[in-house]
């Protein structure tokens, strides 16, 4: 595991941390039973197997 050389003070930390942002699923398009329905991209392999029903 990576350790740090130097101790980080609190404000650089949390200047850091602020810039980290999570981005929204981006849906694409997948055919199930000859309709097509947009979800999240980790979830076209199960859609196409039947484990996840898409919900409009």
């Amino acid at each position: 595991m990576a350790v740090p050389k130097r101790e980080m003070s609190r404000s650089g930390t949390r200047h850091r941390r602020a810039r980290w942002k999570a981005s929204t699923p981006n849906p694409v398009p997948v055919t199930v039973s000859g309709v097509t329905h947009r979800v999240p991209q980790h979830l076209v392999p199960a859609c196409r197997r039947g484990l996840s029903r898409p919900e409009d």
